[in-house]
């Protein structure tokens, strides 16, 4: 194969339809717009709009609520842990926020580190993060490792 012979696939780039280029092209003239109008015309953003009627986002209720001091964590699971553990990119003797952002494991820290229970964990690690579901702590204790919640949430 040489640089001259590549091709894209049948189909993958459809010509474009240049319109107004005479009857021949079957979109000349008015190019596929129709007659007057407000769409006719060029710089229309008509979306959402009902002809004067209240549309229909304004017409229902607005609903819920977004706390805007929310904190947002980073997830990871167990199983991810664990696979970063086996490729030697973490050491299990001490787990930290820093050293899962150092690793690549998380890109960046957010609020925190929150540890979820999906996948396996078979190696004995002390992980330190700010927050943990009740089975990923089960799990690594099961394990023999330990899992401290570096803060602790205020809905005890």
């Amino acid at each position: 194969m040489k640089l001259n012979e590549l091709r894209d696939n049948p189909g993958a780039s459809p010509k474009r339809t240049r319109v107004g280029r005479g009857p021949g092209s079957g979109k000349g003239k008015m190019g596929g717009r129709g007659i007057k109008g407000q769409k006719s015309r060029s710089g229309v953003a008509i979306n959402g709009y009902e002809g004067g009627q209240m549309p229909l986002y304004q017409r229902l209720p607005k609903r819920g609520f977004n706390k805007p001091n929310r904190k947002e964590y980073a997830v990871i699971n167990l199983g991810l842990i664990q696979k970063f553990i086996d490729a030697g990119k973490l050491d299990a003797a001490n787990i930290t926020e820093d050293t899962l952002v150092a690793s690549g494991v998380v890109r960046r820290k957010l609020d925190g580190v929150r540890v979820l229970a999906k996948g396996e964990i078979t190696a004995k690690a002390t992980i330190s993060v700010t927050g943990a579901s009740k089975a990923a702590v089960e799990a690594v204790e099961k394990a023999g490792g330990a899992l401290t919640v570096a803060t602790v949430a205020a809905a005890e």
